[in-house]
């Protein structure tokens, strides 16, 4: 009997807990089915569609005269359905679709057939066709038979992206730069655009099909940026740095070529050479980076500091003795043994020389250092230029109060040892001198363009005020005139026109070992009304073959210089017509970009590039285009550098 009763008990709990379960479960699908019903049903649709963010075409990169630095070509990936097709289109147009991407994409008609009909054995929704088509080739293969029915009768998927190509190839190419790099990087919130979106369906793990062809959302492609590079001084400066790099075999250099009123960089060239090979290419953009100990370029400061406190006069006679100084435990040492004797300052400036230098600075500052200090961050080589491009290198001037602050180090830096400044930051130095005194900073772009619309525009000179009197600015240019007429640059001196600059060469790296240099000339021409500033430096030449600034820097800033005002063509009458109207109005700008567009394109050079890529170039050019041969271009009808015009046409022949 008790038996009984506690079996009849155990009965009604499991039972009561049964109730319960039961109870629980149909609360929580009257829960999921009717109170979240929707919530769930929203979260399983997600799981099977989903947007998917479409990138928009980036602006266009021009030069100065609308030449195409950058440009961005479509490419398209193909995938097939072998599902969504019926059979009877299957068998009635799988053939030929076979034969035709036979001929386009190459291998075999059967091949290509045997491909399709595994797809549907298996039951592939996502089969890859091909791979990075041009827009050519994708409005070809999308018309072929079975594709042309579309994604769903059809099976054909096509998804797009975008690749950025550089028309001039590797000339400037770290500048052009690349993502967050260069004026890519610098003006990124102008060229990249608006995203799009497109609605897909996932068809199996990881695979997502277009729902159909159009977008949700189109994306918005970005602004066109007018830069202010010019691709013929650009194409100057690179070969005769390249040419003097290969020559003195040397590490790495730079050379920027800027007009001297506007700040307008007209040129900036960055090469390095291939570890274990005598091979450069732009490696990283040394002139805007790196900060280094600029050798003798730093005496046109120091000079301008004295002549600015009035502590001496361009007639103020120094003793170089025999051409060593002592201070303290150290020796400085001019390159002419045996000195110079007495001469004045600006002698010592013209000869670069050393002890005169130290002397000048040390026995004028020596009792507050910290006013020769205080001169120099008056001038504002303390700061960074702040350039829109990214990874502008810091400069650096000792200050008394630093704790490695020592005896020796005002003389070292009066002439330029201690010291550290890039590239770009002595030649915006060097500029102001040119334009007296008045300190203008560098700038890349010039206009914001939307088609035929303009967005920005940045034409004026950005003025960040004087750096020295209009007195003290002649003298230093006088000077830098005599330095290329009758001392250390005279090599490089000629007869047609004058240059202005200041030679400098100092050791590198001397903690590592000695016989690492830098070679470096800066300057202006012509010298009576600048138009242009240079810098060229040279990293680590082989001393066995040179290392002073005027055999290997000065020839490369004498190039660039007689090849602009000598060598090249001058201008035709509708180019200097243009460039004469193009004032701030809009219209100016309006017809300034459609005739620089029609008149001052250049011809690329496409040979070695794939066909395709070519033909997609050219198009974007405005021209029209045939080709023979579906490989790399080995011939062009219009030459590289000629001038192109919209609706040109141009044969193109490939291997």
């Amino acid at each position: 009997m008790t038996t009984d009763k506690s079996i009849l008990s155990r009965f009604y709990i499991i039972a009561t807990a049964l109730v319960i379960v039961f109870i629980a479960l149909g609360y929580k699908l009257f829960d999921i089915q009717i109170v979240e019903g929707q919530k769930y049903k929203d979260l399983a649709q997600e799981t099977v569609y989903r947007n998917f963010s479409i990138e928009p075409n980036r602006g266009n990169l021009y030069d100065t005269n609308m030449n195409l630095l950058a440009t961005s070509v479509p490419k398209y990936d193909i995938r097939f359905d072998a599902i969504t097709v019926s059979e009877s289109n299957f068998q009635k147009h799988a053939s030929a679709l076979a034969s035709e991407l036979s001929k386009l994409l190459g291998h075999t008609k059967n091949y290509h057939l045997q491909k399709l009909k595994r797809a549907r054995e298996v039951k592939n929704r996502y089969l890859l066709i091909a791979k990075q088509l041009d827009y050519s080739e994708y409005v070809a293969i999308r018309e072929f038979p079975l594709f042309n029915l579309g994604p769903y009768k059809g099976g054909f998927i096509a998804e797009q992206s975008t690749v950025r190509e550089h028309p001039l190839g590797k000339i400037g190419e770290r500048t052009v730069g690349f993502g967050n790099v260069g004026l890519e990087g610098a003006f990124d919130d102008y060229l990249k655009g608006k995203e799009g979106q497109r609605l897909k369906q996932k068809i199996a793990k990881g695979q997502w099909k277009p729902i159909s062809d159009v977008n949700e959302v189109e994306p918005e492609d970005g602004y066109d940026v007018i830069s202010t590079i010019d691709v013929n001084i650009q194409d100057v400066a690179h070969h005769a740095l390249l040419r003097q790099l290969e020559h003195f075999e040397a590490d790495h250099g730079s050379v920027v070529v800027m007009e001297t009123k506007t700040g307008e960089i007209k040129a900036i060239s960055n090469l390095g050479r291939i570890k274990g090979s005598d091979k450069y290419y732009e490696k990283l953009n040394y002139a805007v980076y790196e900060p280094h100990e600029p050798g003798s370029t730093f005496k046109l400061m120091s000079m301008a500091a004295a002549l600015e406190d009035k502590v001496i006069d361009t007639s103020t006679v120094f003793n170089t003795e025999n051409g060593v100084a002592q201070f303290y435990d150290r020796k400085v040492y001019d390159s002419k043994r045996g000195g110079y004797g007495k001469i004045s300052a600006a002698e010592a400036f013209q000869v670069s020389s050393n002890t005169a230098f130290s002397k000048m600075i040390y026995d004028n500052y020596k009792d507050n250092p910290e006013r020769f200090v205080n001169r120099l961050y008056n001038m504002g080589l303390n700061k960074k230029i702040g350039l829109k491009i990214k990874g502008e290198g810091q400069p650096t001037i000792p200050h008394p109060d630093d704790s490695n602050w020592y005896g020796t180090t005002l003389p070292w830096m009066s002439f330029g040892y201690g010291v550290t400044l890039t590239s770009l930051q002595t030649l915006t130095f060097y500029n102001a001198i040119a334009n007296n005194g008045l300190k203008v900073k560098p700038k890349f772009i010039k206009q914001v363009r939307d088609k035929h619309s303009l967005i920005e525009s940045y034409s004026e000179p950005i003025i960040e005020g004087s750096i020295c009197s209009k007195e003290t600015a002649l003298k230093l240019r006088s000077m830098m005139e005599s330095v290329v007429e009758k001392g250390t640059g005279s090599n490089i001196r000629h007869d047609n026109f004058k240059m202005a600059g200041k030679t400098g060469t100092c050791q590198t790296e001397y903690w590592i070992e000695s016989g690492r240099y830098v070679s470096s000339f800066v300057g202006y021409f012509p010298a009576d009304e600048p138009k242009y500033s240079c810098i060229v430096v040279i990293h680590k030449p082989n001393p066995k073959i040179g290392y002073y600034g005027s055999t290997v820097a000065a020839p490369v800033f004498e190039k660039i210089a007689q090849k602009i005002y000598i060598d090249t063509p001058i201008k035709d009458e509708i180019s200097e017509k243009v460039i004469q109207e193009a004032d701030l109005a809009n219209s100016a700008y309006e017809n300034y970009y459609e005739v620089s567009q029609k008149y001052k394109t250049v011809m690329p050079d496409l040979t070695g590039y794939p066909a395709m890529d070519a033909v997609s170039i050219l198009e974007n050019l405005g021209l029209k285009v045939t080709l023979v041969g579906d490989g790399e271009i080995v011939k062009q009808s219009i030459k590289s550098g000629a001038k192109i015009s919209n609706n040109q046409h141009v044969n193109l022949i490939s291997s």
